[in-house]
């Protein structure tokens, strides 16, 4: 994510500027991601997160250090909610659907939190070049697109993505039962890495149009 930075060939301040903004967005949008599987796992009765001191909008408990560093380094990173499935109320799968689905509506509400000011520049609110030629005009788009991506991509049913989760929840319960045990059977990371890196090496990049959909969802709310 910063490798790209680096290579626009800056201005030192222009450079620090979106570095800064890039950290600042990316972790704001992973950990208040978590922070709503937290709430939603928390409100259905799964004291996990509370004891974890998840229920916070403090952004740092909810992030992973080895997971940041590598979405900063190569793009791909993660961060986590401790939840007991178990542990909430009603049928499990479907409370899980709850909880995972919070997670993509928050990256929407914070994504379009970010589209307020280029609303404002569409309503003449906001002067148009003045906004355009701000430091802050950086910091917007980016949040734009880091939200729209986490949503967009977490809702793809590969586990352990959120979208597997919200899959399991809605589907028969006879066809839910094997993808359960295909999650708990600890290779599905490594299907999602598969997907993700060996995949598209090969030739093969099944979730590429994902980017298509960000631009296309970007556009939309900055227009």
């Amino acid at each position: 994510m910063l490798r790209g930075i680096f290579q626009q060939g800056l201005e030192p301040y222009d450079l620090v500027v979106r570095i800064i903004s890039t950290i600042a967005v990316a972790i704001t949008a992973f950990a208040y991601h978590e922070y709503a599987h937290a709430i939603v796992a928390d409100r259905l009765g799964d004291p996990t997160p509370r004891e974890n001191g998840r229920i916070t909008l403090n952004p740092f408990p909810h992030l992973d250090v080895v997971g940041m560093i590598l979405l900063l380094a190569v793009g791909f990173g993660w961060a986590t909610t401790p939840v007991r499935p178990d542990l909430l109320r009603g049928e499990t799968r479907k409370s899980m659907a709850l909880v995972a689905v919070a997670g993509p509506t928050a990256n929407l509400l914070m994504a379009l939190l970010f589209a307020i000011p280029y609303q404002l520049v569409k309503f003449g609110i906001l002067d148009a070049q003045t906004f355009a030629t701000s430091d802050f005009e950086f910091f917007f788009r980016m949040g734009l697109i880091i939200n729209i991506l986490l949503l967009v991509f977490n809702l793809l049913p590969i586990p352990p993505l959120d979208g597997f989760s919200i899959l399991v929840g809605i589907v028969p319960e006879p066809l839910a039962d094997p993808l359960v045990a295909f999650r708990r059977s600890g290779y599905s990371m490594y299907l999602l890495l598969a997907i993700v890196f060996v995949l598209p090496y090969l030739g093969y990049d099944v979730i590429g149009f994902i980017f298509p959909v960000v631009d296309s969802i970007t556009s939309f709310l900055v227009s």
